[in-house]
């Protein structure tokens, strides 16, 4: 019986398993942190986990991204993967994430003031998400990944010193990143040298894997 990985998938599959380094990690933080970064082995240049693979393979057999860049963000690694439209691997980094554990955003809360929104709610939800290049408060530039839920990956801001969210990235483990209001935060100089090139002029494909349910319930793919 052949694979039912297509051709294309499989050449998918090489390249992002070729991919050498991870680029752009960020330069916007301390040094004790920057050090952090030029260890290769604090991010994989690969997604190592299995539900990463399953719908990256899905994305290249199906042709889901419809020949747009994409995004794979790992919330259980709290890692993100970027790709451009052919599937080559642009860059991957740690990142920021939603204090609360959880697959779903709460009702209205896209409408709610921040301090309207209590910590179990500060989710980042599960799905497949159209996203582009747009502005938020103070005309920040960020990536909106669900405008309707106010759910944005933006650089991380590090003025509440208090949340050391600068430090966070370089935290070893996946739990120290879990901190933000639901939006997904990377590195300034990442976002300045993958994310905003590669969805640039376009609309892109953002998967975000689920913590609780399973990638059967989130996406079109088969369980078996």
């Amino acid at each position: 019986m052949s694979n039912p990985l297509t051709s294309r998938g499989k050449r998918f599959r090489a390249t992002i398993l070729a991919a050498g380094v991870c680029l752009g990690l960020i330069a916007a933080v301390p040094a004790s942190a920057q050090a952090a970064y030029a260890d290769p082995a604090r991010v994989s240049d690969a997604p190592q986990s299995n539900d990463a693979r399953q719908v990256i393979d899905w994305v290249a057999a199906t042709g889901d991204n419809h020949g747009m860049p994409f995004m794979i963000v790992d919330k259980k690694a709290a890692e993100v993967f970027v790709f451009d439209g052919q599937g080559r691997l642009l860059g991957a980094t740690p990142v920021l994430l939603g204090l609360a554990r959880g697959d779903d955003s709460a009702p209205g809360i896209g409408d709610r003031e921040l301090s309207q929104i209590r910590p179990s709610e500060r989710t980042t939800p599960a799905g497949r998400f159209v996203a582009s290049l747009g502005y938020g408060l103070g005309k920040q530039d960020i990536l909106w990944v669900d405008y309707k839920t106010a759910l944005a990956l933006h650089r991380v801001l590090g003025a509440n010193s208090r949340e050391h969210r600068l430090e966070r990235l370089a935290a070893a483990s996946p739990l120290d990143r879990r901190i933000t209001f639901g939006c997904i935060n990377v590195p300034a100089r990442f976002y300045d040298r993958i994310v905003q090139p590669a969805f640039t002029g376009t609309s892109g494909v953002v998967y975000i894997l689920p913590e609780i349910k399973s990638i059967a319930e989130v996406f079109a793919i088969s369980a078996s």
